[in-house]
């Protein structure tokens, strides 16, 4: 039976968006070995999107409160793209100090899982 499922994100400073996982988002980690944290993540749904490269993928943060969380990360310094809207949901990008970026949307259709 499959219970969970691990997600990658390769970086250029992993340290610092460790970090920033950490300490900005509030994530919850274990310390596998030496420092290197894993963190546990809120409850998630894969979808798979047509593209002509494969290998390809993107990290979305999904919040009710699009405009609260914004402003709550500006609090901490963090910088968030302009908002899109989109047929799916409303989007911002959040820059991830090792040169990656994840979104964070509020999304417009119903999510897989139950939240509160």
């Amino acid at each position: 039976m499959i219970f969970g499922a691990h997600v990658i994100m390769f970086s250029q400073d992993a340290e610092a968006d460790r970090a920033f996982m950490r300490d900005v988002l509030g994530f919850s980690s274990v310390d596998v070995e030496g420092g290197w944290l894993v963190f546990s993540l809120p409850p998630a749904e894969p979808a798979v999107h047509p593209h002509d490269e494969n290998g390809r993928h993107e990290l979305f943060f999904i919040t009710d409160d699009l405009g609260g969380e914004m402003a709550a990360l500006s609090a901490k310094g963090i910088t968030c793209s302009e908002v899109e809207e989109a047929r799916w949901g409303t989007v911002t990008r959040i820059h991830l100090p090792g040169g990656g970026d994840a979104a964070l949307y509020q999304s417009k259709l119903p999510t897989a899982f139950a939240h509160a």
